[in-house]
């Protein structure tokens, strides 16, 4: 497997906003819905479990087959997680938009990965490369909130990869 090191472009500009033709569209919507989500959870950068929120506020049919094969209730999800990312005593009009500056150093890395994934499947990033991220890498918050409820992270991912098959057969 790639890793970033070994991708030949990094998926940012000098500028700091996101290469063009690096993410599919439904990935784009995946990005600005986590912007959105950091906002209304008062956060000042998005992190990773934004990064998730934004995956199911705008689920594409292989994250909606994900939830399926996990039995969850994605708006419900969305909701918990929300609640539980939600800072009371944080800014609430802090100023966030899609460019690096304002991500996480892990929700950089995830990029990085999901575009390196993306890759080597010959595609730009899609929402089910973010997944896979999310869960694949070490020490992830949002892997660790399902491993409390007895959902490790490598049966969220196998769950991910076989969503991913489906949606490739069509």
């Amino acid at each position: 497997m790639a890793t970033p090191d070994d991708c030949v472009e990094d998926i940012f500009l000098p500028d700091g906003k996101i290469r063009p033709n690096v993410m599919d569209e439904s990935s784009l919507r995946v990005l600005r819905e986590a912007v959105r989500y950091a906002r209304s959870t008062r956060w000042d950068q998005v992190r990773s479990p934004h990064l998730f929120m934004g995956l199911l506020a705008a689920p594409d049919p292989s994250i909606d087959c994900w939830g399926d094969r996990l039995g969850a209730d994605l708006p419900r999800l969305l909701e918990q997680f929300a609640e539980l990312f939600h800072q009371e005593e944080a800014d609430a009009e802090s100023y966030l938009n899609l460019n690096r500056e304002f991500l996480s150093d892990n929700v950089i890395r995830l990029l990085r990965e999901a575009y390196c994934r993306g890759q080597e499947h010959g595609r730009p990033v899609t929402p089910i490369d973010l997944l896979i991220s999310l869960f694949t890498t070490p020490n992830s918050i949002v892997a660790e909130c399902f491993e409390r409820i007895g959902v490790t992270a490598a049966k969220l991912t196998e769950l991910a990869v076989i969503a991913e098959r489906r949606g490739e057969k069509g």
